[in-house]
């Protein structure tokens, strides 16, 4: 596939995948090649990464309880929009009706936060033949800068590097955030020998979807609100470069 249309069709695939189809290692491989290829911030290559194709593990995983926060309800409620008209006026963010109506409601936040129940990984694991999860070196960072952003922004090439790989080959790929939360990450360390001192990125599912994903409506800012000609305020390209 053309790049620009790799790229433009890459989504996060929010289904059930196939437990019975697995990723083919060579396939797998070529993921991991593209990862090793990533940009880095002084070429820190300052990432690990984990695999886990055993079904005994990938269960013990997913058995993990996560819960919402009031700051996630918090966040999530400013990206919503409450209908495809305002979602496409507004360009950015995704419709609230993905989401529970209690979590719709800026009125009801701190209510829906205390009554959530923890819920088990496995509710968006289950069936996935494969996960990996980055994890990097908490102690290091990317030389004059605070709070290791290049580091992060290296860490966000890798994802982007396997993410198109895996959607090159026909493979879907779905970004598990539960993972960033302290509880989850603590439970899945000690599950993976993970050291302590190792902090969790994030972690990717993988897979062949059961039946075809739903498409929702999909929106981006145009390059001319975004880009801007030698200096900030002068909006888009008024000449050809």
């Amino acid at each position: 596939m053309d790049l620009s249309k790799l790229m433009e069709a890459r989504c996060s695939t929010r289904a059930l995948f196939d437990p019975k189809r697995p990723i083919r290692s060579q396939d797998l491989m070529r993921i991991l090649e593209a990862a090793r290829w990533a940009p880095t911030p002084h070429n820190m290559q300052n990432f690990e990464i984990v695999v886990i194709d055993d079904k005994p593990l990938l269960k013990q995983i997913g058995n993990i309880k996560s819960k919402v926060t009031l700051d996630f309800l918090k966040e999530n409620y400013q990206q919503l929009s409450f209908s495809k008209e305002e979602l496409l006026r507004k360009k950015v963010g995704i419709l609230s009706a993905w989401f529970p109506k209690e979590w719709t409601a800026a009125s009801k936040l701190e209510e829906a936060a205390q009554k959530a129940e923890p819920f088990p990984v496995s509710g968006t694991l289950d069936g996935s033949p494969v996960l990996l999860i980055v994890i990097y070196d908490s102690r290091k960072r990317a030389p004059d800068s605070p709070g290791d952003f290049l580091g992060i922004v290296g860490l966000g090439c890798l994802m982007e590097n396997m993410w198109l790989m895996a959607n090159s080959l026909g493979i879907a790929f779905h970004i598990m955030s539960e993972f960033g939360e302290d509880p989850v990450e603590k439970e899945a360390k000690r599950i993976l020998a993970i050291p302590a001192h190792m902090k969790m990125a994030y972690a990717c599912r993988l897979g062949y979807p059961i039946s075809e994903p739903g498409k929702g409506l999909r929106v981006r800012r145009d390059v001319k609100d975004f880009a801007y000609h030698n200096r900030f305020g002068s909006r888009g390209l008024h000449k050809k470069i």
